[in-house]
């Protein structure tokens, strides 16, 4: 196995939380901030440079300091948020703890982050980042394919996140949100057919467009999911939470950390990022070079049909998270929901599930 990256631990100032983009670029609040970084310099200028909103806000900005200096930041947290979505505070603060705990101990690429702000009474937290932009990175699109070789090469950033799980061990803060999901009530079996009956499901057969099937199928891959072996696992990893650098790629985007099966993150991340007539072709292959990976990593893993009927299983978490989505551009849920559902189709993930 490699040796763990040396990373700079975040400093975790006591300043509030910011609520709005106006307080997370107060010049005041951040040389509270970035007290750690400014080493006692007045911050002389903040500027603007890009704001990303989504369910979270990313902003890019930049800071010159008295002296001269100007560096590039990243914040991420929820800002000018209604009551509704600050309730997803507990993601930003799962994100911040990510950064804090556990990245020290991985070899994954990331983005080098510099502060976390967290209040963990009112579960809410922005993480502070240096800005990969400028230090020459570029991030792929929600709606960029991937080739089979860079889907290696992700794979592999992949591995090391899930060959150092034994950190899971007395980290009961990381909790199995697959299981979680398949047991929330905030999308009500009306409400998903609703979404799955709209354009999102439009290329979708009946079986695999039935909300009723789908309930059924998470819950019990959640089941079978719980029985396995736990990995602590990414969650959310498709494209758009890929970086590249001249290095190679890096993850972004950790508000979905969980423990569960690596066939969760495994199956939903390959049927993501590729397109449907790319991993109909080389899914299996690509597994196998996984499957490589991580016993090249001292990981005792599944033979090899094992292995594969948990991936048959497990493309049914992606396609119940984008099916249940609804704070995201259309286009980038339509794309998901496709392919996904088409993976769903292709290896009768509800039937292997009892779902239909």
């Amino acid at each position: 196995m490699s040796q763990v990256l040396e990373r700079r631990l975040p400093s975790q100032p006591q300043v509030e939380v910011p609520a709005t983009l106006v307080e997370a670029l107060d010049a005041q609040w951040l040389v509270g901030a970035l007290a750690d970084v400014a080493g006692g310099r007045a911050i002389a200028k903040v500027e603007q440079v890009e704001v990303i909103r989504t369910v979270a806000t990313k902003v890019r900005f930049a800071v010159t300091f008295d002296d001269g200096e100007t560096l590039g930041f990243c914040l991420k947290g929820l800002l000018d948020v209604d009551a509704m979505t600050a309730r997803g505070g507990p993601t930003c603060v799962l994100e911040a703890e990510f950064y804090n705990k556990v990245a020290p101990t991985v070899d994954v690429r990331l983005p080098e982050c510099v502060a976390t702000v967290i209040d963990r009474e009112a579960q809410q937290a922005v993480t502070l980042m240096r800005d990969l932009i400028v230090d020459g990175a570029t991030f792929c699109s929600a709606l960029d394919p991937f080739t089979a070789d860079d889907a290696v090469e992700s794979l592999g950033q992949l591995s090391l996140l899930h060959a150092r799980s034994s950190f899971l061990d007395g980290a009961e803060w990381i909790r199995p949100r697959a299981a979680e999901l398949a047991q929330m009530s905030y999308v009500t079996p009306e409400a998903l057919q609703e979404l799955l009956d709209g354009p999102r499901g439009d290329n979708l057969g009946p079986t695999v467009r039935s909300a009723a099937n789908l309930s059924v199928a998470i819950k019990e891959l959640a089941r079978r999911d719980g029985q396995r072996p736990q990995f602590m696992i990414h969650g959310d990893a498709h494209a758009g939470n890929v970086f590249r650098t001249r290095e190679g790629m890096g993850i972004i985007d950790w508000q979905l950390l969980q423990r569960g099966g690596w066939a969760l993150d495994v199956a939903y991340h390959l049927n993501a990022v590729l397109p449907t007539e790319v991993a109909e072709v080389e899914e299996r292959r690509l597994l196998g070079e996984y499957l490589a990976m991580m016993r090249a990593h001292g990981m005792d893993m599944p033979a090899e049909e094992g292995a594969w009927a948990q991936y048959r299983e497990g493309v049914t978490y992606g396609y119940y998270l984008w099916s249940i989505t609804r704070r995201v551009d259309p286009p980038i849920i339509v794309q998901f929901v496709d392919r996904l559902g088409k993976a769903v189709t292709r290896h009768d993930s509800f039937g292997l599930l009892g779902a239909a």
